[in-house]
């Protein structure tokens, strides 16, 4: 009698494990298992491309307008980045993963926060540290979030932006450096430090 009962526990366990290695490589590692998402963005569509285009035109509009000193085109600059940022078709990113999509709507309000702190300083020195700021939160978190498709940019460098040792960062499209801290009309170096500047990294699409 014992051994037939231990010759039935045998056999009872023999079945529980059979079953368990069926359903991992049919059912868990097969090609009817479920399969990971993928973490990185899909290719975007034109109109995603362009609305980031438009977005980065009025940067380059905000940094022309720091290059000659000219503040109230700077302002307007500002309030159209900032009308571009909410033109971005958002609803594209929801055919990537939840992370993807919370990321770059937390960036935009990030940039648009401070866009608007921009617009309400009245010294050109507190608005180009602004611009600084902005610069900073767009590359690379902005970039690599959104999966940049777009033309080649060009992450560029001042080491006295604001003063000896006072650095600061910002994006160019072009290869020259035109410097949008110092700029055209600096009270101390007039245009003498227009060129100031080095190329630290460029933004490509991956």
């Amino acid at each position: 009698m014992i051994k037939r009962i231990l010759l039935l526990v045998l056999l009872l366990i023999l079945g529980i494990t059979g079953y368990y290695i069926y359903m991992f490589t049919r059912g868990g590692n097969g090609n009817n298992g479920p399969k990971q998402l993928p973490l990185a963005l899909k290719k975007h569509s034109t109109a995603f491309n362009q609305s980031i285009a438009n977005v980065m035109a009025a940067y380059f509009d905000m940094k022309n307008a720091f290059v000659e000193a000219d503040t109230s085109t700077a302002k307007i600059a500002c309030k159209k980045f900032m009308y571009m940022l909410d033109s971005m078709p958002l609803t594209e990113m929801s055919k990537d993963t939840l992370l993807v999509e919370e990321t770059v709507k937390k960036n935009i309000e990030e940039l648009k926060s401070n866009a608007t702190s921009l617009l309400l300083q009245t010294e050109i020195i507190e608005m180009r540290q602004d611009f600084r700021a902005l610069s900073e939160l767009l590359y690379p978190t902005f970039f690599i979030s959104i999966n940049y498709e777009g033309p080649v940019l060009y992450w560029q460098n001042c080491p006295m932006a604001f003063g000896e040792g006072k650095e600061a960062n910002w994006i160019s499209s072009t290869v020259e450096v035109i410097n949008p801290y110092l700029g055209k009309k600096d009270p101390t170096y007039g245009d003498g430090m227009l060129h100031c500047g080095e190329i630290k990294d460029t933004i490509k699409a991956k």
